[in-house]
């Protein structure tokens, strides 16, 4: 009956989820997986701690450390002042590298899907070796997290956000630009996945209805956190 529901049960295959907006199901490595997660061990002990981040006076329930800026609603700066004043961890550049692998692996989906014209399902205006992230909001979801609809809107830089999954299965909803409501795809994103949304898609409301837990393959378990997801998106502040 397990198998029945298993990811592999679903369609993995990478796909066009709107004009702009590409999942590629499997892109991580098992190593790669296993590595990421490394990383985060080592993010987690500071400067500045994963924290609940407040909006309207209520705190998130997932848990986040940032990487090159500090993110609160409406801002990004260097230093966390609502948490302890310290200065953030810098942007890797390994990240930058892979955040230009991922839109690389996304535009060879769209060059390859016969129903849009070439060019029109990205829409993303530059090539991915030009592709320069300055921030990662690294979200750790624990199995009863979750992140309503919003729209990331907060960078100058209307650039791609590229996120990636490790860990825990997500119910990750994706919708339109123009309202929380319908239309909207629902997808299961699994460890190692990747997704893509820029161009016409870039300010599409989406969110994560729930995690699903005991899904995290060998490689992506996060036993010493007590399960759960992680989840790093990529952005472009535009911000000096």
């Amino acid at each position: 009956m397990d198998l029945l529901f298993a990811d592999e049960a679903f369609d993995r295959r990478p796909q066009i989820v709107a004009p702009g907006a590409v999942w590629i199901p499997g892109f991580l490595s098992p190593e790669a997986q296993t590595w990421i997660v490394g990383r985060y061990a080592e993010w987690q002990s500071g400067p500045v701690p994963p924290h609940a981040t407040t909006i309207a006076g209520h705190p998130m329930s997932v848990r986040t450390i940032g990487l090159g800026w500090h993110w609160r609603p409406g801002r990004y700066d260097r230093r966390a002042a609502d948490v302890n004043d310290r200065l953030v961890l810098p942007f890797p550049d390994w990240m930058t590298r892979l955040g230009r692998q991922v839109l690389g692996a996304a535009s060879t989906v769209v060059d390859d899907d016969a129903e849009f014209p070439q060019g029109t399902a990205a829409g993303w205006g530059f090539e991915p070796g030009a592709y320069h992230p300055d921030v990662a909001l690294v979200n750790y979801y624990d199995e009863r997290a979750k992140m309503g609809m919003h729209q990331d809107k907060d960078e100058f830089d209307p650039a791609p956000v590229v996120s990636l999954s490790l860990g825990d299965t997500c119910l990750f909803r994706f919708g339109n630009t123009d309202n929380r409501n319908r239309p909207f795809d629902d997808l299961r994103l699994a460890s190692g996945d990747a997704f893509v949304f820029g161009g016409p898609a870039r300010f599409a409301y989406h969110g994560v209805r729930s995690i699903l837990p005991g899904t995290a393959p060998e490689h992506g378990r996060l036993d010493h956190l007590g399960g759960g997801r992680i989840n790093i998106t990529m952005r472009t502040t535009g911000r000096d």
